[in-house]
Formats: C-alpha cells, structure tokens, sequence
C-alpha cells in the first residue's frame, strides 16, 4: 500500500507572543484535530528540534514547519480544501510573511513506507522541486502525480 506525504514551510508574519500568531496556532490545533478525526491521517511529525531550513525562506518571524503521511492523495486533496484547514487557508494573508508568497508553500510524494518519511526526506523532495518543478518524485497539487508516475487529475 501506497501512502503520500506532505511537507508545508512557511514563516509567521510576527513574534510567537503576538495576538495574530495566538489565532494562529489557535486555528492549527482545529485544523489538526479535523485531520486526527478524519481518519485519513497516518502520521504527524513534530517540528520540535527540527532545524528550519534558513537558505529557503528568510524572515524575522516564527518560522513554521509540518510533515504529515496521509492515506491517499485524494484524502490529503479533501482535508486541504474542506473545514478547518480551507479556512485556515483563506487567512494565511494574515499570518504568514509576503516573501513566502514567492516560494511554494508544500511538496507532496509518494511513499511505499511511512518509515521511509523524515524530515530529512522532506527537506530533499522539497529542494528537489524547487530546482525541477512538478514531477513524481515531487509535486503540487496543480500538477500531481498517482502511485505509478502518470499525471494526475483531482475531480
């Protein structure tokens, strides 16, 4: 069984004592919560210790790192644009720096092993997309790709 994984960087707008980034990590605990109850989740890495990719997004504010395994692409396409996390996305203006607008935001990849996930792993598809755009090793939503490298279509 096949699994996808996501990697989403960003950096807030403002300090960690600041009431926009309170609302915030207030919104990403709903929106991890829907996706804990949605059933579709598999696994959720901590960014505790993990060291933000400076080079990548530069900024002054708290810098913001998630790592999820999901069940399926088409459930991870769901979960992203329903709910909580729809809402979260309409006001990502509000939180996050404007340089990040310029850099993509997540990769997606498929995996055969939840094990083979790491941060480590997401640093690289992330890179690795950035240099080559969409491809089945890494990819977005807009130019997605299925378990077997063939092109993609969300309906």
């Amino acid at each position: 069984m096949s699994f996808v994984a996501i990697y989403t960087i960003g950096r807030l707008k403002h300090s960690p004592k600041h009431p926009t980034t309170s609302e915030f990590f207030e919104a990403g605990y709903k929106v991890m919560r829907q996706a804990d109850v949605s059933g579709n989740l598999v696994k959720e890495f901590s960014p505790l210790g993990v060291p933000f990719p400076e080079d990548l997004i530069k900024g002054d504010g708290t810098p913001i790192l998630t790592l999820t395994v999901w069940k399926s692409l088409e459930s991870l396409y769901r979960f992203t644009y329903s709910g909580q996390h729809q809402r979260a996305l309409r006001n990502r203006h509000k939180w996050f720096d404007p340089h990040q607008e310029k850099l993509p935001s997540y990769v997606v990849w498929w995996t055969e092993e939840v094990t083979d996930v790491s941060w480590e792993e997401a640093y690289k598809r992330y890179t690795y997309y950035l240099q080559h755009g969409s491809t089945p090793y890494a990819f977005d939503y807009k130019r997605a790709f299925n378990q077997a490298g063939e092109k993609f279509l969300f309906k």
